[in-house]
């Protein structure tokens, strides 16, 4: 690192005491009364180019003979110029008469030797050469930015001023040091660090030449009052939170330095108590600084207590719907040894895990309850929450993301799909096996459904808001390659219309080639070239950039010419643009549905005057030659209605296939955004937008009935992404216009035709589940429904959504 870039600061009370042959008072007029702890040694080399040691170091000695607390004291370091912030290392334990009290600070890719066991342990990165020390009895930073004013502060016990540094104690400061030497105590305590302070080669944790007093026997650190079941208890909320503890013991079992949500590590008691709900294992949270220990370390853990929410952006700690993790944060430690076994994993598998992912509660918070670890998923994770678990052989059942996380079941034979993945079969019922996987050291499988973990796949139980309860997996089982093979639709007959739906994930002119390259090969090949698609999540011409833009006309003629390129026919277009940021989806986008049609084989039946603004003027249903007809086509379906608001209004177009009219309506539903998240404390979770899409349905529904009271036989086919399962109310308002289904049916959901473990369309955080919908009316009788499955199951897609393609014979 650079020469300026870090400071290790050690203090030895050996150091000192060799150094001045005696045991004395320090008094000081830069600082308050010591009681005999002074700053013995500074070093901010470690980690540098040709530096001796890989970490700075700060040391105490305690010239006198009685012992000294430093629970609640820190040690803190200033930069040269005076002007910044304090960066604050906490302190716990005591330093007894005539010994010495290491703190280790940050690393860096540097040096050649470690330091020696640290009494404390710091991240804080000091310049090699100059900068200020000080020894302060609050681990509250200090606010002083001079050396007068560091002077009449109480609270500061003793100063080093090393370089050219603005703060320092009396006339001058101590000399510069470097990467191979550190400031070194050479008398006692005069208050003047220019004449108090020596440099020579570095030596954290010995002392000095010089006469060598008779030491006071360093006390051997023991474990303090609380272990950590007690800190974990038997609620979702530790009894400690907010609360410093002391001396907390337990041995390293991992790691953590990747991922967002800081640096750390965790600790597990390998002697625990006999209740089931209280937790072993606790995260040690350090974040953004160096993590010094080992797994293997048996340490004492000291710091602040704290429950931790992970947040999604504009969140809150009090209105999140997620768990908590409990950690103790603002940490120090000490290593009693190394090389310690770790504890004994907890064996996750069906007879293990209970069969319910979370209790009913009515909507309350689990947080009021005690942890009851048969009771559910939920409770049995929290109850090993931190301790190390291991499941084996583990199927995917949710492939890998960008982040490396991915997902396996601890219950293979629970709801399990066709393909390998697990299904969602009712509201609230996930699959209680269903475990998200993180590799600790930040690696991507990248799996698939369909491939697995052989042998253990181990680590502590961690959690996380984007799927819940995890292992941040220290060890990851072999990879096993299933190979899964993507769906190939079987091509219509001649005589069969063929209709698609197809989300294209926020689909914008400025994406890759090869995503549009992908799309168009999953269109020609996958779904057989269907006669006409409905595409969802198409941008306007300017994507996300919100510069008022609506027209959508290069995405489409992008895709249209790729598919032709692929092989395809050359499709023709209707869309309607959307009012500029009224229609939801990702700011700016303008996203909207759009039909792709093969002129080819299927005729767009146009209809209502061009110059009438169809984003805000809904169709309507007409009799026409004793026929249903549309006055705007294509159009919209009621977009006036609040119930579209911020969201897709559907669109509708009336083709002609074989001389037989056929209307097709496409949407893209309220999205589940805003819900509570169904791994969270609020059980079972309120789904704020179920009631739009309600609304939405029963919009449509009406329509609906609209065409049919012209013609009950009229073939009418509903595509899209509706947001919501085969067995949501939406569904059943939209098939019925009633909430529990009891009114008469006037569509058929054609996912609830499939055998039971073929029904899903997308794969959220390892749940198998619909979204993504087909619905005919009963003069639609003969038909052939496939769900194509290119992308949901696999590490690399195109889109988040598998489309699906139904093949009629009007």
């Amino acid at each position: 690192m650079p020469t300026v870039s870090k400071t290790t600061v050690i203090i030895t009370a050996a150091t000192a005491l060799a150094a001045a042959g005696i045991t004395v008072a320090v008094t000081s007029t830069a600082s308050a009364a010591s009681a005999g702890l002074v700053v013995s040694e500074v070093y901010g080399g470690g980690g540098n180019s040709g530096a001796t040691y890989t970490n700075d170091f700060i040391e105490l000695a305690n010239l006198g003979t009685a012992t000294v607390s430093v629970d609640g004291w820190s040690v803190q370091y200033q930069p040269s110029s005076g002007t910044s912030a304090w960066q604050v290392t906490p302190l716990a334990g005591s330093v007894p008469g005539g010994s010495a009290y290491l703190i280790g600070e940050a690393a860096g890719a540097g040096g050649s030797t470690a330091l020696p066991p640290a009494q404390a342990t710091g991240s804080i990165n000091m310049a090699a050469t100059t900068g200020t020390v000080a020894l302060v009895s609050t681990a509250t930073a200090l606010s002083c930015h001079a050396s007068a004013d560091c002077a009449a502060d109480a609270t500061i016990v003793d100063l080093v001023g090393f370089g050219t540094a603005t703060i320092h104690e009396g006339a001058a400061d101590a000399p510069a040091p470097g990467n191979t030497t550190s400031d070194q105590r050479a008398g006692p305590d005069t208050d003047n660090n220019g004449a108090d302070f020596t440099t020579a080669a570095p030596t954290p944790g010995t002392a000095a030449s010089g006469p060598t007093p008779t030491p006071t026997p360093t006390a051997t650190p023991t474990p303090g009052p609380l272990r950590i079941h007690d800190i974990q208890g038997t609620s979702w909320i530790s009894p400690d939170n907010g609360q410093p503890v002391t001396s907390v013991p337990g041995i390293v079992t991992a790691i953590r330095i990747a991922g967002s949500l800081g640096h750390g590590y965790w600790i597990q008691d390998p002697d625990p108590d006999n209740d089931p709900a209280t937790s072993e294992g606790i995260f040690v949270f350090t974040g953004s600084g160096a993590v010094t220990v080992h797994v293997g370390d048996s340490v004492l853990v000291s710091g602040k207590v704290s429950d931790f929410y992970p947040l999604s952006s504009g969140d809150t700690a009090a209105a999140t719907s997620n768990l908590s993790v409990t950690e103790i944060g603002t940490s120090t430690v000490t290593v009693l040894s190394s090389g310690n076994a770790l504890p004994a994993p907890v064996v996750l598998g069906p007879a293990t895990v209970p069969g319910t992912y979370a209790p009913d509660l009515g909507g309350q918070n689990i947080e009021t309850t005690a942890i009851q670890p048969s009771r559910s998923a939920l409770d049995f994770y929290e109850s090993i929450e931190g301790m190390l678990a291991e499941v084996g052989n583990a199927p995917v059942v949710g492939p890998s993301n960008s982040f490396g996380e991915q997902y396996v079941t601890t219950k293979p034979d629970q709801n399990a799909s066709f393909r390998g993945g697990t299904l969602l079969t009712a509201e609230n019922a996930t699959p209680s096996g269903r475990l998200q996987v993180v590799p600790a050291d930040g690696s991507n499988p990248q799996v698939n459904v369909g491939d697995a973990f052989t042998g253990a796949t181990a680590g502590p139980v961690d959690y996380s808001q984007f799927g819940g309860y995890l292992i941040a997996a220290t060890t990851l089982g072999a990879v096993h390659r299933g190979n899964l093979p993507p769906t190939v639709a079987t091509a219509p007959a001649r005589r069969q219309l063929s209709v698609a739906t197809y989300n294209v994930e926020n689909l914008a002119p400025a994406d890759p080639a090869s995503k549009y390259a992908a799309l168009a090969a999953g269109i020609v090949t996958n779904l057989a070239s269907p006669d006409i698609i409905a595409v969802e999540e198409v941008q306007d011409n300017t994507g996300a950039t919100d510069d008022g833009a609506v027209a959508a006309d290069q995405t489409i003629s992008k895709l249209t010419a790729a598919i032709t390129a692929a092989g395809g026919p050359v499709y023709d277009s209707r869309s309607v643009s959307p009012v500029n940021d009224a229609d939801g989806g990702q700011p700016g986008g303008n996203i909207r549905v759009a039909f792709l049609y093969n002129p080819a084989r299927v005729t767009f039946a146009d209809a209502g005057d061009p110059s009438v603004n169809r984003s805000v003027t809904g169709t309507r249903v007409v009799k026409k030659k004793g026929e249903p007809a549309l006055t705007l086509s294509p159009g919209r379906v009621d977009p006036a209605n609040p119930v579209w608001t911020a969201s897709r209004k559907p669109l509708v177009g009336q083709f002609t296939f074989n001389g037989q009219s056929v209307i097709v309506i496409a949407n893209h539903f309220d999205a589940k955004l805003g819900d509570q998240n169904a791994d969270g404390r609020f059980q079972f979770p309120a789904q704020s937008s179920a009631t739009q899409r309600a609304g939405q349905a029963l919009a449509e529904h009406d329509f609906i009935n609209q065409i049919l009271a012209i013609d009950d036989r009229a073939d009418v086919v509903v595509v899209g992404d509706l947001n919501d399962y085969q067995f949501s109310p939406a569904l059943s308002v939209l098939k019925t216009g009633t909430a529990d289904g009891s009114g008469p049916a006037t569509l058929t959901d054609l996912i609830t035709t499939l055998p039971a473990n073929q029904q899903y369309t997308y794969d959220f955080d390892g749940v198998s589940e619909v979204l993504d919908h087909i619905l005919v009316t009963k003069g639609i009788s003969r038909y052939t429904y496939q769900v194509v499955h290119v992308n949901s199951e696999y590490a690399s897609q195109v889109s988040d959504h598998d489309p699906q393609v139904v093949d009629v014979t009007p």
